[in-house]
């Protein structure tokens, strides 16, 4: 007698279904596309703002398959990435807010799924702690895709960079946003005690008014020394 085999809920939607996660930008060899990669299943693979997943173990089943963890993750709710953000080898990623559609399975805190879009791109903030608006070649990448890390216009320095602008563009006209996941701490207050420069004013013209204010307090210092020095001097010369 054949014993009937329990199968598991086929779930489907024709509908798009939010979803948030993590990922790397990336920036083609020759600097003419943009595309994503996992920060942890898949980093080898690079997707485009619309695709389908694919087995990054090399089956041909359809994803996402009951018995692989292939396909594309997404979390329920913008909390769970941001905190994920948090882990110290996640702070060069950008946050994704995706709309999702065809097969998924559901897990406990979101989904594994089939096709997605990119809707909105969120970057953080800079390793040194100030908002990023530039992306950079982080030095690492796969075949023929560098991955960008946020950036400050400081921290940038000389090297090349992408404008967030110019990242969406080259990836379908998406939305980028300088608001996602703390990319490194938050940027500690100078040591001699004068207020942080805000990141509102331009990178020179905030290191001028820093440094103008160091130099100031060391003067005033010397001249608390200076006046010392001389009240000194009057008492032994009585």
């Amino acid at each position: 007698m054949a014993w009937p085999v329990a199968r598991t809920p086929r779930e489907y939607s024709d509908r798009p279904l939010p979803g948030f996660k993590l990922a790397y930008p990336m920036l083609s060899a020759d600097g003419t596309a943009t595309g994503f990669c996992g920060v942890t299943l898949g980093r080898a693979h690079v997707y485009r703002t619309v695709d389908d997943a694919i087995c990054v173990h090399g089956s041909r089943h359809a994803c996402p398959s009951r018995w692989c963890d292939c396909g594309f993750y997404c979390f329920h709710q913008i909390s769970a990435a941001r905190d994920l953000a948090c882990e110290p080898e996640y702070r060069g990623a950008v946050l994704l807010e995706v709309a999702v559609s065809g097969r998924y399975r559901r897990y406990e805190r979101g989904l594994r799924y089939a096709r997605q879009r990119v809707c909105v791109v969120r970057v953080g903030r800079c390793e040194c702690g100030r908002p990023a608006g530039l992306l950079a070649d982080s030095g690492a990448g796969s075949v023929g895709w560098r991955r960008l890390v946020p950036v400050c216009a400081t921290c940038a320095g000389a090297q090349p960079v992408l404008t967030p602008a110019a990242f969406g563009q080259l990836a379908g006209g998406i939305t980028v946003r300088t608001d996602g996941p703390a990319a490194g701490p938050v940027a500690p207050l100078p040591a001699t005690g004068v207020a942080a420069v805000t990141d509102d004013a331009p990178a020179g013209a905030g290191a001028v008014a820093l440094l103008t204010a160091e130099v100031a307090l060391l003067q005033a210092r010397l001249d608390e020394v200076q006046a010392r020095v001389d009240r000194l001097t009057r008492r032994d010369e009585h």
